[in-house]
C-alpha cells in the first residue's frame, strides 16, 4: 500500500505541471515575441521613412504593433474600403455584380491599371471593375466603383465598424488633379481628360519633380485617404471572419485580394513557399511610398498583417524587400 506522504508528493507534482506548464508556454511565447518584436522594428527603422506596422496570428491571438495607431496616406490600400461597400450593397440588394458600365473618355484615369488600354466603349461588370480594382490596383476602375457606390457612404461605413480615422480624403480624379496643381497651379481648374493626357511641365527638372512629388506627398490633406496599421488589419479580420458581410461576399471579397497581380512586398520571399497564399492590396507612390496590407495563408497561420510607409528617401526596392523579410519572418515564428 503507498504510503501517504509518497502519494501526496505524486500529487503535488502532477499539479505542478498542470498548473505551471501552460504559463511556461505563454511566457516562453511571449519572451519569443518580444525577440520577434525587436527584429521587426529593427528592420523597419532601419528604412529612411515612417513606418508602421500590426500583425495577428490569428490562431493564437499573438499580436505585434509597431506605430500601429500612427494615421499614414494609404494611396491604393483605400480601395479595400471601397471593395467592401460594394459587396455590402451587393449584399443588400442595391448594386448588381452583373450590372455593365461603359466607359467613356472622360473616366479614364492614370497611374496603375489596365484599362486605359482598351478602346473606348468596353463595357466591363461591376464585378469585374472591383477586381481590376484591387488585383492591378486600377485607377480607372475604382472612380467607376466609387461613384456607384459614393465616397461618403464609404467614409460613413468606416465609422460604423469602428474604424474612425480610416477615410477616402479625394477620389483618383481629384487626387491626380490635385498633383496636377501641385506642379503647376493653371492646372487645378482642368477637366478629368486634360488631367489624363497631362504631360510633366516642361522646363522641370527631375530633381525639382521629385521635391514637389515629396512636399505633396507629405501634406496630409492631399492625401488619397488615411488608415492605421491596426484598423486595416481589422478590417482584414473582419474579412476573414465574415464579420462585415455575409460568408458569400466575404469569401469573394478574399479571392479578389489572393488574385493580385503585384508580387512584390508582403509575398516577396513567401511566394516561393509551398502552401502559402497571401491575399493582399498593395498602395504606392513610388519612391515615396510604399505599403501592403493582407491575410498570409499557411499551414499555421493565418497571419493578418499592414505595414505602411510614408515619406521614404531611401531605394523603394529595399524597402519593398524589407517588408517580404518581415512577412517571412512572422510565417516562421508563428507556427
Amino acid at each position: 500500500m503507498p504510503r501517504p506522504r509518497l502519494v501526496l508528493r505524486a500529487l503535488l507534482a502532477v499539479l505542478s505541471i498542470l498548473i505551471w506548464s501552460p504559463v511556461t508556454m505563454v511566457a516562453g511565447a511571449q519572451g519569443s515575441d518580444a525577440a520577434l518584436r525587436t527584429e521587426v522594428q529593427r528592420l523597419l527603422d532601419a528604412l529612411p521613412a515612417q513606418t508602421s506596422l500590426y500583425a495577428e496570428h490569428v490562431p493564437s491571438g499573438r499580436t505585434i504593433a509597431i506605430r500601429a495607431d500612427q494615421p499614414m496616406s494609404t494611396m491604393s490600400v483605400i480601395k479595400v474600403p471601397i471593395m467592401l461597400q460594394a459587396y455590402r450593397d451587393a449584399q443588400a440588394g442595391t448594386l448588381s455584380l452583373d450590372e455593365r458600365h461603359t466607359i467613356r473618355e472622360e473616366e479614364l484615369r492614370g497611374g496603375t491599371g489596365l484599362l486605359k488600354r482598351f478602346g473606348v466603349g468596353l463595357a466591363p461588370t461591376m464585378r469585374d471593375l472591383i477586381d481590376q480594382m484591387i488585383i492591378t490596383s486600377d485607377n480607372t476602375a475604382t472612380d467607376l466603383v466609387l461613384a456607384r457606390v459614393q465616397r461618403a457612404r464609404v467614409n460613413t461605413l468606416m465609422q460604423e465598424i469602428g474604424l474612425p480615422n480610416t477615410r477616402m480624403l479625394h477620389s483618383i480624379g481629384d487626387f491626380f488633379r490635385l498633383l496636377q496643381a501641385a506642379y503647376d497651379p493653371s492646372r487645378a481648374t482642368w477637366d478629368d481628360v486634360q488631367v489624363y493626357r497631362a504631360r510633366t511641365p516642361a522646363g522641370v527638372s527631375a530633381d525639382l519633380l521629385a521635391a514637389i512629388r515629396f512636399r505633396f506627398t507629405a501634406d496630409t490633406s492631399m492625401w488619397l485617404g488615411r488608415t492605421t496599421a491596426r484598423e486595416m488589419s481589422v478590417l482584414l479580420r473582419g474579412l476573414l471572419d465574415a464579420k462585415f458581410a455575409n460568408r458569400e461576399h466575404s469569401d469573394a471579397m478574399l479571392r479578389h485580394l489572393r488574385g493580385q497581380f503585384y508580387t512584390t512586398r508582403l509575398p516577396a520571399t513567401l511566394r516561393y513557399a509551398a502552401g502559402v497564399t497571401v491575399a493582399h492590396k498593395t498602395g504606392d507612390f513610388p519612391p515615396i511610398s510604399g505599403s501592403d496590407v493582407g491575410i498570409i495563408e499557411y499551414e499555421g497561420g493565418p497571419i493578418v498583417i499592414s505595414v505602411f510607409t510614408n515619406g521614404n528617401t531611401g531605394d523603394f526596392a529595399v524597402l519593398e524587400n524589407t517588408i517580404g523579410q518581415i512577412a517571412a519572418k512572422l510565417v516562421n515564428a508563428w507556427k
